[in-house]
């Protein structure tokens, strides 16, 4: 994305006012929500400020913690420290927890075409490689699991909707441990404007001979 486009849509948020995930009048973020579970066929989206936070939701959300074990796609030396810190085993057998696909410049365009054949219940997107800053999402048809990986990213004592009465909607879902891993507006925004780009066609340039 130009950095004309990136002053743009950063001037646009900042006029509004609305630069915390928490704030009722957000859009950039439902925004964001939308094109991602447009462009990947899943029912619901949550927006985590890092590819570990994606993870860790994936599986929370699925009631996968300390002392279990998963089978997750080809982990990396980072991914493994994690999950050894989270104290969750890995194992080589059955499905996997969640698949993986991580975005950037040379693909951003192909987002339905590298997830159109994941079947695990959550599938972690890695934003960061589009060069907003740490951001990733869980995409998932499964309505308890999207409710759990939202609780765990805003300190697992109210969800956005009821934050703001602190009437608890469902004790179920409070974690154990509380973890800040909201996405700022900011970087949502963004990261939408880049997506949207890419999937444009190109526009040719210069004569035709």
């Amino acid at each position: 994305m130009e950095l004309f486009d990136t002053a743009t849509v950063l001037a646009r948020v900042l006029t509004t006012g609305v630069v915390m995930s928490i704030e009722k009048s957000d859009r950039e973020l439902p925004g964001l929500e939308r094109l991602l579970t447009k462009q990947t066929r899943r029912a619901r989206a949550v927006l985590v400020n890092s590819r570990t936070a994606a993870i860790h939701a994936a599986l929370a959300g699925q009631g996968i913690g300390h002392g279990d074990t998963a089978a997750v796609p080809e982990p990396d030396a980072a991914t493994a420290r994690f999950l050894g810190w989270l104290g969750v085993g890995t194992e080589d057998r059955g499905p996997a927890a969640y698949d993986y696909v991580s975005l950037d410049s040379t693909n951003a365009d192909r987002l339905g075409e590298l997830t159109r054949g994941a079947t695990a219940p959550a599938l972690v997107v890695d934003l960061t490689g589009l060069g907003f800053g740490p951001a990733a999402a869980v995409l998932t048809d499964d309505d308890r699991l999207w409710a759990r990986a939202e609780r765990l990213k805003i300190f697992g004592a109210y969800d956005l909707r009821t934050m703001w009465t602190q009437e608890e909607a469902d004790a179920s879902l409070v974690p154990g441990v509380q973890f800040n891993y909201r996405l700022s507006p900011l970087v949502a925004a963004c990261v939408r404007m880049a997506l949207t780009q890419a999937a444009r066609p190109a526009t040719p340039t210069g004569a035709r001979s």
